[in-house]
């Protein structure tokens, strides 16, 4: 009887649970057969799949890693348009993939008085170490910038006294002003460095108003070895051993770190920034 061979045909035969490999013929009887692996052998051929397969997870991870890391990285420096990166909306703010948080909420304190000038210059002639601020808001939840929002801020003068309030009665306007946001979501500001007073670190009280709202209550705060260089000059240096750093701050310790001004000298004084973000309702 005459055998053909089929040629190049490759069939799997399962003996037991191992699965061989033989060449075929025509006929019921296999002509050529494959050494069949010996249970050690599939062992360490397992071995080695799986070795390769952790290998490539490990380099998929790796890369998946590096371009999250180039994201972040983009994020940090691409300030308040970093949601371009990361989509916008409050699940990339949650994630912590855009640089601009939801400024947090702290007390308005006692000293407010509403409906005060608005104004860039909110001296009124005080004396001081210059202060420069520039405040911007941002849209907490896509980072974007927030037009026409009214800033109002009041802090005491370097004597520590808020107009309106005690030694400070017979004005009710100095330290305090209301500037608009232009296109870019800033507001600025000609101040002098705040005094200090019993109990309290130095800050500024600070609310934003959109569409006639209150949208942000807080504080912004100083660095205390900043404000330890300015208080060695009058006037401030008239009035030593103030009592309470931001450490011992009851404000300042629930929420203060994300509210510090960037603090830069400038040539007569220093320029305080910062980036607030708020929900527009």
């Amino acid at each position: 009887m005459r055998v053909g061979v089929c040629a190049g045909m490759l069939l799997t035969k399962r003996i037991g649970r191992v699965p061989r490999r033989v060449r075929c013929t025509i006929g019921v009887r296999p002509q050529t057969r494959i050494k069949p692996l010996t249970d050690s052998q599939w062992f360490h051929r397992g071995r080695r799949y799986l070795r390769r397969m952790t290998l490539e997870e490990r380099l998929t991870r790796r890369g998946s890693l590096a371009r999250l890391g180039a994201l972040l990285a983009a994020a940090a420096g691409g300030g308040i348009t970093a949601e371009r990166a990361s989509g916008d909306g409050p699940a990339a703010v949650s994630t912590g993939l855009v640089s601009c948080v939801l400024t947090p909420e702290l007390t308005e304190g006692p000293y407010y008085i509403a409906g005060e000038k608005v104004r860039r210059n909110i001296t009124d002639g005080h004396p001081g170490t210059p202060l420069a601020l520039r405040l911007s808001v941002v849209d907490a939840s896509t980072c974007k910038p927030v037009k026409g929002a009214a800033v109002d801020i009041w802090h005491a003068d370097a004597a520590g006294v808020y107009s309106g309030f005690g030694a400070g009665t017979a004005s009710r306007t100095f330290m305090r002003g209301i500037q608009p946001t232009n296109a870019q979501g800033l507001a600025s500001f000609i101040s002098v460095y705040p005094g200090w007073y019993t109990g309290r670190a130095v800050h500024i009280h600070v609310k934003v108003h959109v569409g006639g709202n209150v949208v942000h209550t807080g504080q912004l705060f100083f660095s205390d070895a900043i404000t330890d260089t300015v208080y060695k000059r009058p006037p401030y240096s008239s009035r030593p051993n103030r009592d309470t750093r931001n450490a011992q701050d009851s404000i300042f310790v629930n929420g203060g770190k994300r509210s510090m001004l960037a603090l830069k000298q400038s040539e007569s004084g220093w320029i305080g920034s910062i980036t607030m973000g708020v929900h527009r309702s």
